[in-house]
């Protein structure tokens, strides 16, 4: 089993209902930041890919047919190289309604302080930080037009880097039709699925 769909989209642009509609049609289990909570000794591979290190991606991803969210979509053009036959799905959405979902979900999530003596959630927490907070935004997460402009370049170089025929440019709000036939997959005759809202992510990390 290899990699069969990468997602470059950001966190908070519809990620948990892609990879819910991609396990439905096939390309699961698929790989998300939620993972790290059941797999929790996944955070030093993560982190030895966010200092530049050689990793073999196989390492974690070996068994999934698919990778969205945070911290994959970090390394969307690496995963698209070592994949070659994996499309590439980039999710978006209107950036200033992302922005305000980020800051009231996942900013404050990743950037709150952690005990050290739970040195499982310490470790991923400063993972998460490296990737989201550092690489990605370079640690000006409470800069609302920085924050705005990295997400919009990161559209934009996503496009530049994976070749039209192998991008789909994707709003979750479209549903199943654009995703099915970018995938080749019949439409399933069942809602597409429409999850993690900003009451369902704070029931879901609510301590």
């Amino acid at each position: 089993m290899t990699l069969g769909v990468i997602g470059a989209g950001f966190g908070r642009t519809g990620t948990l209902s892609l990879k819910e509609a991609l396990e439905r049609l096939g390309f699961g289990p698929c790989y998300h930041m939620i993972e790290l909570i059941e797999h929790p000794e996944h955070v030093d591979f993560w982190e030895r890919a966010a200092a530049g290190g050689e990793v073999d991606w196989d390492e974690v991803l070996c068994g999934y047919r698919a990778a969205v969210d945070w911290p994959a979509c970090n390394f969307y053009a690496p995963l698209a190289a070592r994949y070659p036959d994996a499309k590439v799905v980039l999710t978006v959405r209107d950036p200033e309604r992302w922005y305000e979902s980020a800051q009231s979900t996942i900013f404050p999530r990743i950037t709150r302080p952690v005990a050290r003596d739970d040195a499982v959630a310490w470790a991923r927490a400063q993972m998460q930080r490296k990737v989201v907070i550092e690489q990605t935004f370079g640690g000006e997460v409470a800069d609302r037009e920085h924050v705005l402009a990295v997400f919009r370049r990161h559209i934009e170089e996503v496009q530049r880097a994976i070749p039209a025929e192998r991008l789909l440019v994707y709003r979750v709000a479209d549903g199943w039709p654009p995703l099915c036939a970018f995938l080749g997959q019949p439409v399933p005759d069942e809602p597409f699925p429409h999850v993690n809202s900003f009451e369902e992510f704070r029931r879901r990390f609510t301590d």
